[in-house]
């Protein structure tokens, strides 16, 4: 796999269930480089949604589509960061946030996370 942390990446989130993300769609790869690099079998991710109107969650990330490689703007939903298997994660970018980006990504997830 041929990603690291800051990609664009389409995931298969699979079926919905309840809130969960489903199907595929973009994710930020969220998981340190260094992790990247081993032998574990799951990539931690923060789903992207085109749903705008959920860039005024506390935390959530607006991502400009020139920042992300997608065709339109999106939010970063911050609450949802998780794993997913390898074998769902497309292995190559379709783009890579600037860090300033990555930095409020980086910023809502500890909010989120209380950490």
């Amino acid at each position: 796999m041929v990603i690291a942390r800051g990609d664009v990446v389409w995931v298969d989130f699979g079926s919905p269930r309840g809130s969960e993300p489903a199907k595929r769609r973009p994710a930020v790869v969220f998981q340190a480089d260094w992790l990247l690099a081993t032998a574990i079998a799951t990539v931690l991710v923060v789903p992207l949604t085109s749903n705008v109107d959920l860039g005024d969650f506390p935390g959530n990330v607006r991502v400009a589509r020139a920042a992300s490689g997608l065709d339109r703007d999106s939010i970063a939903v911050v609450s949802q960061v998780g794993p997913v298997g390898r074998e769902f994660v497309d292995p190559f970018a379709v783009g890579h946030l600037p860090s300033h980006v990555m930095r409020a990504v980086s910023d809502g997830v500890r909010l989120a996370l209380a950490v």
